[in-house]
């Protein structure tokens, strides 16, 4: 297999996307019929595929709609998938979302409603409050994706100036029995960052979303300063009683993804090393930080001996400071190629479970030792692809970029080092 580190580090990636596929992981947390009505809601870009789980394992009658990514829209029967924009939300998007709002009215204690969450669904379910706007809501949106905030931060400012997440679709679901099915996306696998958790309750206040604004320097209308600072967007908090009917369960998560792809390796006689499930920050400073582990590891066989693979997950983020193709994990790859400096012994994989890195239809790409001399013979500076922001071009001109197409999950970033052996100077 070492042979082969291309072919062996993608069916590590491959092995961590199957480990949260709706087929295989939903059913066993499904709870046992009600004595009403069971309706299905959710969003997310697994949503069409957590809904067709549902439909296949449950017994007794059930309707619903949900929202996910276009192209990610799977058969199903009972359940109406409709689609939207992701990751800046659009018209289809909040008209999907006035319709899940809108499905679950006058219903009974004696109900349950079946939530799917899923990455993605915090786009997929702009349902602005009051007197704003889409416009305000998409401006914002962009403004975060921008600025370098973290996943827990982004969702904080969106679920105080929705009018569906923060628990609030949880209470339009009252006195109904809600049992929210989640597939974590996020660092920590906090429920009310997972899409900014509609059925939640959060601990985070509007004084908390208006630091983070102030925080990036993000520009806001009066509208929404207002709403912040008046506490009209303050989300439904914890030990509200309205809540008291609602479950969490949460179906797949970021680690057990990195335990499904480790068990591969070893499978393969490789040691796998989970780093972390929950790595954040600059992904070009995770490259620097990871390649120095990967040379110490080749270089002077700890803290792991060679060969072996280092696995890692969570989310980073891009500044974004070029007007290159780019994405997280693309970003995180060549910087690490940097860092590495061609070491002949390091191999890496980076992708993102869903398929979609940044808005490149793209996963990510592999890494090898000679990639950057095979740039430089392009004619490609990494040094300036890296500093516009365009990993995906630079991977893509190598012939290394992963498409996987629609996953129809989401468990976040996956990145795989391989480490064959020691490399001395």
């Amino acid at each position: 297999m070492l042979d082969e580190p291309k072919i062996f580090l993608r069916s590590l990636f491959e092995a961590a996307i199957s480990a949260a596929d709706p087929a295989r992981v939903l059913a066993r947390h499904l709870p046992a019929p009600p004595r009403g009505r069971t309706f299905v809601i959710g969003a997310g870009k697994a949503a069409a595929a957590m809904a067709r789980a549902v439909e296949d394992a449950w017994p007794d009658e059930l309707s619903g709609v949900v929202v996910t990514r276009y192209g990610h829209r799977m058969p199903t029967r009972r359940i109406e998938v409709l689609e939207a924009s992701h990751p800046v939300p659009d018209a289809a998007g909040l008209a999907a979302s006035k319709r899940i709002l809108e499905s679950v009215k006058g219903l009974s204690a004696d109900d349950l409603v079946l939530c799917l969450i899923s990455g993605g669904a915090s786009a997929l379910l702009p349902l602005p409050l009051d007197d704003l706007a889409l416009e305000d809501e998409q401006s914002l949106n962009k403004a975060l994706l921008k600025c370098g905030a973290t996943i827990s931060e982004m969702n904080c400012v969106r679920r105080h100036l929705s009018a569906i997440k923060g628990g609030r679709l949880a209470l339009a679901c009252h006195p109904a029995r809600v049992v929210s099915l989640l597939i974590s996306d996020v660092p920590g696998d906090a429920p009310s960052d997972i899409g900014s958790g509609p059925t939640i309750a959060d601990p985070t206040t509007c004084a908390d979303a208006l630091a983070i604004i102030a925080r990036y320097g993000i520009e806001i209308s009066d509208k929404v300063r207002e709403a912040l600072v008046s506490g009209r967007g303050e989300s439904v908090k914890p030990g509200d009683p309205r809540l008291a009917a609602s479950e969490i369960k949460m179906i797949a998560t970021p680690q057990m993804a990195l335990e499904a792809a480790a068990e591969k390796a070893r499978q393969a006689g490789i040691p796998a090393h989970i780093l972390s499930d929950r790595i954040e920050g600059e992904a070009r400073d995770v490259g620097k930080v990871l390649a120095a582990l990967a040379r110490h590891v080749a270089e002077r066989g700890a803290p792991f001996s060679p060969p072996c693979v280092l696995l890692s997950g969570g989310e980073t983020t891009v500044t974004v400071r070029g007007a290159g193709r780019g994405g997280r994990n693309v970003e995180f790859l060549l910087s690490l190629g940097l860092a590495l400096e061609g070491n002949p012994g390091i191999f890496a994989v980076a992708g993102d479970t869903d398929g979609v890195d940044g808005l490149e239809e793209i996963a990510g790409a592999y890494l090898a030792p000679d990639s950057l001399a095979r740039a430089w013979k392009k004619g490609i500076k990494p040094q300036e692809s890296l500093a516009a922001n365009d990993g995906h071009a630079f991977f893509e001109a190598l012939g290394d970029s992963i498409v996987t197409g629609p996953t129809l999950t989401n468990v976040n970033d996956f990145r795989a080092i391989l480490v064959t052996g020691a490399a001395r100077s």
